[in-house]
C-alpha cells in the first residue's frame, strides 16, 4: 500500500496540469489534479510518517495500513474529487482488515465497497464522473473473481487488475458522452482520469510492471499542447465550505438535508471508524454554495467544526483572459 500510494502520489503529481486543463464539472475551477495530489499525496506520507509496527508482535494486514491512509486522505481531503478518493480508500481498508495480503477476492470485495461507498457519499451523484470509473472498475473485478473459483494466487490478481483497469479506461471514455458540459467542451472527466491513474498504479506496483501511458493517449482534451479550456468559459460564482465536526448519526442526517437545501456538490461521509463516548461520529463534510455564511452558521448550529476551509470556485484570470497560475491552485474539486 505504501508503494502505490507513493506512486499515485507522483503520477498525480506528472499529470496534474493536464487534468486541471481539463476539470469543468461540477464547475470549472481547474483544479482537479491539484486536488487529487494533494489529498493523495496526504494518505502517502501518513504511511510513510508511521512507526512501523514490531514484525514478531503486529502480523502484517494491509486493511489497517489502507484505514490508516484513508483516514489521513479524509482528514486533508481536497475538493469534490479528493473527498470522494478518501471516501473510497476508507472503505476499500474494510473487506482487508486483518489479511496480510491482497488476493483477488478481497481486491474485488475492496473496490466493490469503495465504490458503492462513494455513491452514497454524495448527496446527489451522477454518470460520468470519477464515480463512474469507480463503480466500472469494481463491477470488472467482481466479475473477473467470480471466475475462478477462489483461486487466491497473484496470476488471478492480476487477471482482476487487468479487467479494472480495462474497465476504468472504457468508463473514462464514456464520461464525455453522459455530461453535457464535458459533451459540449469534447473532453472527457478529469476526476475520472485521475481515478484511472491511481488504479494503474495499484496494478503497476502488485505487477511490478512499469506504468501503462499509453491509456492516456486519444482521451479528448486530454493534450498539453491543446488550448487551456477554461479560456472562453464563464466564472464559477460561490464557494466550497469544508470542515470535519463530530455529529450523532441524525444530526449528520439532518446536516445533509440543509446542506442540500443550501447548496449542491454535498459530500458527507465519516472521517473515524467509531463513536465517541456521546454516541457522535467524526464528519467530513464537502458542500458548494453561494455564501460561506450561512453554511457555516447552519454547521455550527450542530457542533463545533475544526479543519475548516473556505475557497473561491471562481477561477481567476489576468486581464488578457487567460487563466494565471494562481489558478491552478485553488481548492474547489
Amino acid at each position: 500500500m505504501n508503494r502505490w500510494l507513493g506512486k499515485a502520489e507522483t503520477a498525480l503529481g506528472n499529470h496534474s496540469d493536464r487534468l486541471n486543463a481539463i476539470n469543468i464539472f461540477p464547475v470549472a475551477d481547474g483544479d482537479t489534479g491539484t486536488n487529487l495530489y494533494l489529498t493523495v499525496r496526504a494518505a502517502a506520507r501518513a504511511l510513510q510518517d508511521a512507526v512501523p509496527e514490531d514484525a514478531g508482535q503486529q502480523p502484517n494486514d494491509v486493511g489497517a495500513v489502507l484505514a490508516r491512509a484513508g483516514q489521513a486522505a479524509m482528514e486533508q481531503a481536497r475538493g469534490n474529487s479528493g473527498t470522494l478518493f478518501s471516501v473510497f480508500l476508507c472503505a476499500a481498508a474494510e473487506p482487508l482488515a486483518g489479511h496480510p495480503r491482497l488476493t483477488s477476492s478481497l481486491l474485488a470485495a475492496a473496490l466493490n465497497r469503495a465504490q458503492i461507498r462513494a455513491w452514497s457519499a454524495l448527496s446527489d451523484p451522477v454518470p460520468g464522473t470519477m464515480l463512474s470509473v469507480m463503480e466500472a472498475a469494481g463491477r470488472a473485478a467482481a466479475a473477473v473473481d467470480a471466475g475462478q473459483n477462489g483461486n487466491d494466487s497473484n496470476h488471478a490478481l492480476g487477471l482482476v487488475l487487468d479487467a479494472a483497469v480495462a474497465a476504468a479506461l472504457e468508463a473514462v471514455v464514456r464520461t464525455e458522452g453522459q455530461l453535457d458540459a464535458l459533451q459540449a467542451a469534447h473532453v472527457v472527466d478529469a476526476g475520472g482520469v485521475g481515478m484511472l491513474l491511481i488504479l494503474d498504479c495499484l496494478r503497476s506496483v502488485v505487477l511490478g510492471e512499469e506504468l501503462r501511458n499509453e491509456l492516456l493517449d486519444g482521451l479528448h482534451g486530454y493534450d498539453l499542447q491543446d488550448p487551456h479550456i477554461h479560456t472562453d468559459m464563464p466564472d464559477d460564482d460561490g464557494v466550497e465550505v469544508m470542515c470535519t465536526i463530530s455529529l450523532s448519526p441524525l444530526d449528520a442526517a439532518m446536516l445533509r438535508q440543509r446542506l442540500d437545501e443550501l447548496g449542491d456538490s454535498v459530500i458527507m461521509s465519516q472521517a473515524g471508524p467509531s463513536a465517541d463516548v456521546e454516541g457522535r461520529y467524526r464528519w467530513r463534510v464537502h458542500v458548494h454554495v453561494a455564501e460561506s455564511g450561512p453554511a457555516l452558521a447552519m454547521i455550527r448550529s450542530l457542533g463545533e467544526p475544526s479543519d475548516v476551509s473556505v475557497s473561491d470556485l471562481a477561477l481567476p484570470r489576468d486581464p488578457s483572459g487567460e487563466v494565471s497560475a494562481e489558478g491552478m491552485g485553488a481548492e474547489g474539486r
